[in-house]
C-alpha cells in the first residue's frame, strides 16, 4: 500500500494556465497583478503594515531609529568602504548641550574597536581627555610648563623621508619642507594680524633650506631667528640686497614677527623642540589645549594650528612608511572640535587648514568637524575665507543636526537640502517645553544624518555602561552640589 508521500509524487502538478478539457479553469491569458504607487500616508489605509527602507547597518552602532527602532551604524571611512558616500567628510552642527560631542565620543569607541586611530585635534575643554586615557591612548597636554609642540617638528615624516633615497626622497623634502613653511607663514601672519609678503616668504623658504642643510636635527623657530639675523649670503642673495644695512632694512619686520612668535604672547609654548612626539602606535591620541585656552584667541589659534600640522604629518608618514612595507597599513579618524575659534585668528588662517584638511580620503583619513552654528562664519576676517569655510560643510558627505532653531535651518539647507517634516523634527529639539528644574533637554542624544539627496535617519543615541561618566562635559558644573541652595541666586554659607 503506496504512503502518503508516494501518492503526492505520484499525482501530476496543475499546468500554469489550468487543466485542458472542459470545465477544467483553463485560462488562454493570465494578466499580471496591478501595481499601484502612492505614499505611505495613501497607502497605509488600504495596506496598514509598511515598514522602513532599512538602516545603515556599517559602522558604530550610534542609537535606534526614531520611527520604527531600527539600529542606526555611522562610521565615515566604513560608508565609504560600502560605497553609501563618496568621501569621509563629517560635519556635526548643532546648539550647546544637545550632544554633539556625546556622538562623536561613541564614534571614536568604535573607531578603536574596529582599529581605526582617532586624533582629537585640539581639544579645547577637555571634552576627550579622560575618554582616550580609558581607551588606552596617548594624550599631549600643550601649554606652559607642560608639553611643547616644535611648529617646525615634521615627526615621523621626516623620519620616513630619511629612510628614502633617489627621487622619492627628494619628493618627501619638497613635502616636508612645504609643510614647515606653510605653518610658519600661518602662525607669522597671526601675530602680525596681516599677511607675510611675497619677499619675506621667499626668504623664510631659503632660511628652512640652509638651517635643512646645515642641522641633522628639526630646526625650531629660535634657529630661523637666529639665521636672519646672521644674514649669511644665502639669505642676501634671496633678498636682492648688496649691504648688510639693505638686508636688515629688508628682513626688519619679518624679524620682529618671528620675535613675536618666542618671546611675545606665544612664548613658552612653541620655541623649543617637540617635548612628547605623537606615537604611532597608540590606539587613540589626544592633544589637549586646555591649559592655553585661558591665554586668550592668539594662543589657542596657534596651538590648534601647530596641532593640525603636527597631526596630518603623522599620519602622512604613517601612509608613506605603509607604501615602504616598513610599517602596518593604518587608517584615522581625525577630530576638529572648536572650528571656527582656530579660523577667525587672522586672514587667510582658513587657506591653511583648507590645505590640510583637503586630500583626507587620499591618506585613510576620515574627518568630524564640530561647531554650534553657520553664524560662526559670520566671524571669520574677510569674504574669501568665509567663502572659502563654507567648503568645509560642502565637501562633508555627511551631516548630521541636533537641535537647531529655524533660522540656522534656513543657512544650512543652503547647504544641504532638507525637506519640511526634516526641518520641524530638527527645530523641536532645539529648546526646551519647561522651566521645570532637571527636566530633560527634548534634543539631547537626538540627531538627524543626512546625506546627500536622501532622507535623512532621526536616531536617538543611548547611553551604556560607562559611557554616561566618559562622556559627560557637565562634570564640572555639578562637582559641588550641595554649595547651592534651591532657592535661585541663594548660596549656602
Amino acid at each position: 500500500m503506496p504512503n502518503a508521500e508516494t501518492r503526492a509524487m505520484a499525482e501530476p502538478l496543475a499546468p500554469p494556465w489550468g487543466w485542458r478539457g472542459p470545465g477544467a479553469g483553463r485560462a488562454a491569458h493570465v494578466e499580471p497583478a496591478p501595481e499601484y504607487q502612492a505614499t505611505t500616508s495613501q497607502v497605509c489605509g488600504l495596506y496598514p503594515f509598511t515598514a522602513g527602507s532599512g538602516t545603515p547597518t556599517a559602522g558604530t552602532p550610534v542609537g535606534r531609529h526614531q520611527l520604527w527602532g531600527e539600529v542606526v551604524c555611522l562610521d565615515p571611512l566604513a560608508w565609504l568602504r560600502e560605497g553609501l558616500v563618496t568621501n569621509p567628510g563629517m560635519f556635526v552642527l548643532g546648539q550647546p548641550g544637545t550632544g554633539k560631542s556625546t556622538l562623536v565620543k561613541r564614534l571614536v569607541t568604535g573607531a578603536v574597536a574596529t582599529g581605526t586611530t582617532p586624533i582629537v585635534l585640539g581639544d579645547t575643554k577637555p571634552d576627550y581627555t579622560m575618554l582616550v586615557e580609558y581607551l588606552g591612548g596617548q594624550v599631549i597636554r600643550v601649554g606652559r610648563g607642560v608639553d611643547r609642540i616644535n611648529p617646525l617638528d615634521t615627526g615621523p615624516l621626516d623620519q620616513a623621508r630619511r629612510r628614502l633615497t633617489g627621487a622619492a626622497a627628494e619628493t618627501l623634502r619638497w613635502e616636508v619642507r612645504s609643510r614647515r613653511l606653510s605653518l610658519l607663514l600661518a602662525l607669522a601672519t597671526l601675530v602680525r594680524e596681516a599677511r607675510i609678503t611675497n619677499a619675506e616668504e621667499v626668504v623664510l623658504g631659503r632660511a628652512i633650506d640652509l638651517l635643512d642643510h646645515r642641522l641633522d636635527h628639526d630646526p625650531t623657530i629660535v634657529d630661523v631667528l637666529r639665521v636672519l639675523e646672521q644674514g649669511p649670503n644665502e639669505l642676501r642673495t634671496a633678498t636682492r640686497t648688496d649691504s648688510g644695512d639693505a638686508y636688515r632694512a629688508q628682513t626688519r619686520d619679518l624679524v620682529f614677527t618671528l620675535d613675536l612668535l618666542i618671546s611675545g604672547s606665544l612664548a613658552g609654548v612653541f620655541d623649543t623642540a617637540t617635548t612628547r612626539p605623537l606615537n604611532l602606535d597608540a590606539s587613540a591620541v589626544s592633544v589637549d589645549i586646555s591649559r592655553v585656552r585661558a591665554a586668550g584667541d592668539k594662543l589657542l589659534t596657534a596651538a590648534m594650528l601647530c596641532t593640525w600640522a603636527y597631526a596630518f604629518g603623522m599620519v602622512d608618514a604613517a601612509t608613506t612608511l605603509a607604501d615602504l612595507d616598513a610599517g602596518p597599513r593604518r587608517s584615522y579618524l581625525g577630530v576638529i572640535d572648536e572650528l571656527w575659534r582656530a579660523l577667525r585668528g587672522a586672514p587667510g588662517l582658513v587657506e591653511h587648514a583648507d590645505a590640510l584638511t583637503r586630500l583626507n580620503r587620499a591618506k585613510g583619513m576620515a574627518s568630524i568637524m564640530i561647531t554650534h552654528s553657520l553664524a560662526d562664519l559670520d566671524a571669520l576676517p574677510t569674504e574669501q575665507d568665509r567663502a572659502k569655510a563654507k567648503g568645509f560643510a560642502d565637501r562633508s558627505a555627511i551631516t548630521v543636526l541636533a537641535g537647531l532653531p529655524p533660522r540656522e535651518l534656513a543657512r544650512v539647507h543652503e547647504i544641504v537640502p532638507l525637506t519640511g517634516p526634516e526641518q520641524q523634527l530638527v527645530t523641536s529639539w532645539s529648546a526646551p517645553d519647561s522651566w521645570q528644574p532637571g527636566a530633560r533637554h527634548p534634543g539631547r542624544g537626538k540627531y538627524l544624518i543626512k546625506t546627500g539627496e536622501r532622507l535623512g535617519i532621526p536616531v536617538e543615541l543611548s547611553l551604556v555602561g560607562p559611557e554616561t561618566d566618559l562622556y559627560d562635559t557637565d562634570q564640572n558644573i555639578r562637582r559641588d552640589p550641595g554649595r547651592y541652595r534651591g532657592n535661585c541666586g541663594v548660596v549656602a554659607p
